[in-house]
């Protein structure tokens, strides 16, 4: 009740006013704009958030337009041509070659960027075409989206999974033994490897 009490006084009185609160003989709280001698105690007011009251006639200012959420072109197709789903690269220094292509053709201001898992390989640019190196071995998922002028993502392909084999040049020349005449011309047979020619004592005659 008492609180009650002092919310309309404080509601009433005015915003400089000053509200000072005493125990009476009967043993009540009383909330008053008046000092009054003895125990009274001054209560400190928080400030109030008003606002001031727009001058007749004017309309307040409209709210901005809220930017559309969703881009308004829609791609009809979109997808990662090179590689092919669930593809096998056997490259030794974990290098691909991605391209992509969209139906239509991407429109003026969108961009391509190029996922490899989940992370952007690039920033986004107008070509299909990626050039990708140090892929570590194993499984991974490339997608792609197609970003508009504002940044926004217009489209995105699901991940499509593909598999990186980094043979080791022991193993390319396990597969394929050096010649001497491969040597220096192969990654996997350095000139330093390459065994000394025999000379034959019938050299010296």
């Amino acid at each position: 009740m008492r609180a009650l009490l002092l919310c309309l006084l404080l509601i009433a009185l005015p915003a400089a006013a000053e509200v000072y609160t005493y125990i009476d003989a009967q043993g009540n709280r009383v909330f008053t704009d008046q000092p009054q001698p003895g125990n009274a105690k001054r209560v400190q007011l928080t400030p109030g958030n008003r606002m001031s009251t727009p001058p007749s006639g004017v309309a307040p200012a409209p709210a901005a337009k809220k930017a559309q959420d969703k881009p308004l072109f829609h791609y009809q197709m979109l997808r990662v041509l090179v590689p092919d789903p669930d593809a096998t690269i056997r490259n030794i220094q974990g290098e691909l070659i991605v391209s992509v292509t969209s139906e239509p053709d991407l429109q003026r201001g969108h961009r391509y960027r190029l996922l490899l898992d989940g992370q952007p390989t690039a920033d986004p640019g107008p070509s299909p075409v990626f050039a990708l190196s140090n892929i570590d071995r194993g499984t991974h998922h490339l997608a792609v989206e197609i970003l508009d002028e504002q940044g926004r993502m217009v489209e995105r392909t699901p991940n499509q999974p593909f598999h990186m084999l980094r043979i080791s040049l022991a193993q390319k020349r396990q597969a394929k033994p050096c010649t001497l005449a491969d040597y220096g011309q192969r990654p996997e047979c350095p000139l330093a490897d390459k065994p000394k020619e025999e000379k034959s004592i019938f050299s010296f005659f």
